[in-house]
């Protein structure tokens, strides 16, 4: 509980409004926070059924995120054998698959090889282009 002050997303008091706060804004930390024994396809999955999404929703949106990371060939590998480039687009994917309209990122691009920096501010730039909120934090 804050000692003062107030703090609003979308209008709605971080406090008083938590829950509703919570299902507006994606989280992706500086280290991924994945199960490296299933595979990305799972991961994604997993996720959206602690979102709660239906099952329609969930293999849609997986398939649309492994696209638009390119992912689609390591999908069906354990995360455990991911470069790390493939484990940071993963991570950032994970955090969309419920379509937050606010996203933080904690140093998105920190280990990246240039290759995949590139990648990942590319799906950045879509993702601010497309409406979404990006707050990065250093």
């Amino acid at each position: 509980m804050p000692d003062g002050g107030k703090a609003l997303i979308n209008g709605l008091d971080v406090v008083k409004d938590a829950d509703r706060v919570r299902s507006l804004i994606g989280l992706t930390g500086q280290y991924a926070t994945l199960d490296e024994y299933l595979t990305g396809t799972e991961n994604l999955h997993m996720i959206g059924r602690l979102y709660r999404l239906s099952y329609r929703d969930i293999k849609r949106r997986t398939r649309e995120l492994l696209e638009m990371f390119d992912l689609v060939e390591a999908s069906n590998r354990a995360v455990k054998t991911y470069s790390g480039g493939l484990r940071r687009r993963l991570d950032l994917a994970v955090s969309l698959i419920a379509s937050p309209p606010i996203i933080f990122l904690d140093e998105p691009t920190t280990g990246l090889d240039p290759r995949s920096r590139l990648i990942m501010w590319s799906i950045i730039k879509q993702l601010v282009s497309s409406g979404t909120t990006i707050l990065l934090t250093t």
